[in-house]
């Protein structure tokens, strides 16, 4: 097998990645990939393992932190001190869902041989670079198959959210459902839907400064302070025009004024909730529990996927929606 390290996810065509990156899920599909390569808080290459034929057996993006404006991933307060906190990332650096790409198929001895040579690619770009790396929110799977070639135990992060979405259509899903939730579930649609919302859906390139405003708010509201307006509409901006008509947006406006909105992708079977932000002000009823959920399953259903990506925090709210829940860890180098 041979390694080799590129500098854009373009270097290498894309039906090729996206054998690899349809099982691990959007945050390492190939044009989500491109598309964060203009951030410039980071340097990002990656590394690539190749057969004799050329054909491509495993993949991880790497990137070289410059500075990380998310709190979420600043290894300090994640992980156990160290004299050398990670600068190097390996996978997937924003999503919060991370696993290093494997060809399927390949059988457990190859594929392990495959996981240690992009381990001593991470590790090789951080000795250039006078530091150590890391992967983040990686699967139970990805941490247990990684592992074994790290020195420390992986480290519990969070736990992620995950609902399937049986049969054909939102009926079915509330069929999968205890009575009891059931019956909630069925009043925040009617209550909202008696206030006759302003239900819209904008391109997201549309409605990305009324959005940023929106997701600043909630953003500072949950103590991140360097999310400002200006931060959050560049990064909805950026999305717009890397995602194009992928970035899928459902929205309630009151009047011109947005008031709440829900940016989500359909990819590989999953619907991906992005991004949620509501006016707390608003008059209309559950209003975020139908952006957050409801809303977007029903165009997951339109779509034809199977399950919907709810992500990390409020655990409790989205098991009560019938969620499947999963432990999210981090493997670091020393």
């Amino acid at each position: 097998m041979i390694t080799t390290l590129v500098d854009s996810v373009r270097a290498v065509p894309a039906a090729e990645w996206e054998r690899l990156a349809r099982p691990a899920g959007l945050y390492l599909s190939h044009r989500w990939l491109a598309g964060e390569e203009d951030d410039p808080t980071a340097n990002t290459s990656y590394a690539l393992v190749r057969d004799h034929d050329g054909t491509l057996l495993a993949a991880a993006p790497l990137h070289l932190v410059h500075t990380e404006p998310n709190d979420a991933y600043r290894p300090g307060g994640l992980l156990p001190p160290r004299s050398l906190p990670p600068r190097v990332i390996a996978g997937a650096r924003r999503g919060y869902r991370n696993t290093p790409l494997t060809a399927p198929g390949l059988d457990p001895v190859r594929r392990d041989a495959c996981l240690a040579l992009l381990r001593d690619a991470a590790r090789r770009l951080a000795d250039r670079n006078a530091t150590t790396h890391w992967w983040p929110y990686l699967t139970a799977g990805a941490a247990d198959r990684l592992a074994p070639l790290y020195p420390d135990a992986a480290v519990h992060l969070e736990d992620d959210a995950l609902i399937p979405l049986p049969g054909r259509d939102f009926e079915a899903y509330l069929a999968s459902l205890p009575s009891r939730r059931r019956v909630g579930i069925r009043r925040e649609r009617r209550e909202f839907t008696a206030a006759r919302p302003d239900v819209r859906r904008p391109s997201l390139a549309e409605c990305a400064a009324d959005a940023g405003a929106l997701l600043a708010g909630h953003q500072q509201g949950h103590g991140h302070d360097q999310d400002g307006v200006d931060a959050m509409t560049a990064l909805l901006a950026r999305q717009a025009e890397t995602m194009g008509a992928d970035a899928r947006v459902v929205a309630v406006y009151e009047g011109r004024r947005m008031a709440g909105f829900c940016l989500y992708y359909h990819y590989a079977g999953t619907t991906w909730i992005r991004a949620v932000a509501v006016d707390r002000s608003s008059p209309v009823p559950h209003l975020y529990f139908n952006l957050m959920y409801y809303l977007p399953v029903e165009d997951a259903y339109a779509h034809g996927t199977t399950a919907l990506h709810a992500g990390m925090t409020t655990i409790e709210a989205k098991r009560r929606r019938g969620a499947e829940v999963t432990g999210l860890y981090a493997l670091a180098d020393r």
